[in-house]
């Protein structure tokens, strides 16, 4: 297969259309969003879902999101609609934030991974919500990525991963965020935090109240453990690199790369290089989670291109936007994480 690469910026509602009719017609198509781009399929088709799976290597029981461009198209998606979900939708969407539901019979089996709530949001890149009206139907759509590998935050990235094993990506530019959408059940009693984002869960408490934390946020899931959200259960987000955390403060982490320094790098922040004795990657400015996060899976791809064996990085927090980047990078580095 030949990937089309279609620039949105030369060629506008052109592409748009184009890559609506080959999502119509049961083909792939990744597109950008304000967190990472995402490989789109038409939820009501599984065959065409089935198609995401192959082309990620994506385990058969880590469920999708389904992207609608209007509040309306929820109906199609949802069999029932909690007032809480109401409230979020106001405060947050269009924008990075997952909400799961019960879902109605139109969704396939293989976009929940045969559970009976569904993953939907609202992106608020322009062109997603072009793509997905233009096209009639809501998007299947997780990372377009190869699964377990950083998640692309640009075409490149993409087709870095998906060349010949889909139809088109669509350029839409760079992706504001750069890590996935927050992820809450709404289907439980309590609000439950499956995945943390750029919208944090004190943002949310603002709006619904008290919000559960599911403990696989923190830590790895038990073995066998089902997944309820994509980013859950697996190895996620990981380079060919090693990244190992360090649960250190600055001078710490810069005295204990610099000692194993033996085919080592390290991942830092703004005006941190001179600190190190190491080949570094910087993502994002100390104390600014969102921009730590807008470069974290940008730098995590580069680590590739230092040529060691190891990546140290430094445990980030665990409250506000930190936890987005703290989960993200445990996984990353497979839960190692060494205190000096």
């Amino acid at each position: 297969m030949k990937t089309k690469l279609l620039s949105y910026e030369s060629s506008g509602k052109a592409v748009i259309r184009k890559a609506a009719e080959i999502l119509r017609k049961g083909g792939l198509v990744a597109i950008p969003t304000e967190t990472v781009y995402g490989l789109a399929a038409n939820a009501f088709d599984p065959k065409a879902v089935e198609k995401i799976f192959r082309a990620k290597g994506r385990p058969q029981d880590n469920p999708l999101i389904v992207h609608v461009a209007d509040f309306d198209d929820v109906m199609d998606i949802a069999d029932y609609i909690p007032f809480s979900f109401m409230q979020l939708a106001k405060s947050f969407w269009p924008g990075p934030l997952t909400m799961i539901v019960k879902k109605s019979d139109k969704i396939p089996d293989i976009v929940t991974c045969g559970m009976d709530t569904v993953a939907v949001r609202m992106p608020s890149h322009p062109v997603a919500r072009k793509v997905i009206r233009e096209a009639g139907v809501p998007l299947a759509a997780p990372s377009a990525n190869l699964s377990g590998s950083p998640s692309p935050t640009c075409a490149k990235h993409v087709m870095d991963d998906m060349d010949g094993r889909i139809e088109a990506v669509l350029d839409g530019g760079e992706c504001e965020v750069g890590v996935e959408s927050t992820v809450i059940s709404l289907a439980g009693d309590v609000p439950l935090l499956l995945r943390p984002g750029i919208i944090s869960k004190e943002e949310m408490e603002k709006v619904v109240g008290f919000i559960e934390v599911h403990k696989a946020v923190y830590d790895k899931p038990e073995d066998g453990e089902k997944a309820a959200s994509p980013g859950m259960k697996y190895i996620h987000y990981s380079p060919k690199t090693e990244i190992i955390l360090v649960d250190a403060d600055d001078e710490e982490f810069a005295g204990f790369v610099n000692r194993n320094a033996d085919n080592a790098g390290a991942m830092i922040y703004e005006s941190e290089q001179d600190l190190f004795s190491v080949p570094t990657v910087v993502y994002g400015k100390k104390g600014d989670y969102d921009s730590q996060a807008h470069y974290l899976f940008e730098a995590l791809r580069k680590t590739d291109e230092l040529n060691v064996k190891t990546v140290y990085a430094r445990l980030p927090g665990q409250t506000g936007a930190a936890l987005a980047v703290y989960n993200r990078l445990i996984r990353a580095a497979g839960y190692r994480i060494i205190k000096p």
